[in-house]
């Protein structure tokens, strides 16, 4: 099945434009993500009720009919997911490594992510602290810095999908978030960044159809 319209997608966001800095909203990009990523694995509609609120710090969970958690609802691919999230989150993680070259945390709580699906060892102590490390890593950015924080939240949400599964849509809001203040270009970030989002997750897809 194709992906949604990326331009359908972030229609409410191309006229901030001018204000992207400021405009951007979490609350409209990963509802949409939500949408694209049920389209490309297939995921039943009850995939995409709930509204899931999401905050600097956390991605709420989502509601499943039936008494089913988020936890199982997406449970089934949630190495697809982590190797997706950590993706995400590296492709921007420059914008972090630029301004804090010293601050190894994002870093460490993408290759623990990594290590987590190639080895399946899961410690939450050890997921925990990799995750704090990068949302603390942001909050030790200067405030002006919003591309490099949004970047190191990526990071920690992608840590975080080795934990509940749709931690990975944090991880690539955040990602959107990071490339569009970066440039302040809706065309050159929201769209592409995006675009590169979608084309990267049927890649894992199809690979790992083919194992």
């Amino acid at each position: 099945m194709q992906p949604l319209c990326l331009i359908n997608i972030f229609a409410p966001l191309i006229s901030m434009q001018g204000t992207i800095k400021e405009k951007i909203k979490l609350t409209v990009i990963v509802p949409e993500i939500r949408k694209s990523v049920a389209e490309i694995l297939n995921k039943p509609k009850s995939a995409l009720t709930g509204h899931p609120v999401i905050n600097e710090r956390s991605l709420a969970v989502q509601k499943f009919p039936r008494g089913i958690s988020v936890h199982q609802g997406w449970k089934a691919e949630q190495k697809i997911l982590a190797l997706w999230a950590a993706d995400c989150a590296e492709h921007v993680l420059p914008y972090f490594e630029m301004k804090h070259p010293k601050d190894e945390r994002p870093r460490k709580a993408i290759d623990a992510c990594r290590n987590w699906i190639a080895t399946g060892v899961f410690k939450m102590s050890d997921v925990r602290k990799a995750s704090l490390g990068a949302h603390a890593a942001a909050r030790g950015a200067k405030e002006e810095d919003k591309d490099a924080i949004a970047a190191a939240r990526s990071a920690g949400h992608a840590m975080a999908t080795a934990h509940v599964p749709t931690h990975a849509f944090g991880a690539a809001a955040y990602a959107i978030k990071a490339a569009a203040l970066h440039s302040n270009n809706v065309d050159d970030s929201l769209i592409k960044e995006r675009d590169w989002q979608i084309k990267n997750l049927q890649k894992i897809v199809n690979a790992f159809s083919e194992k």
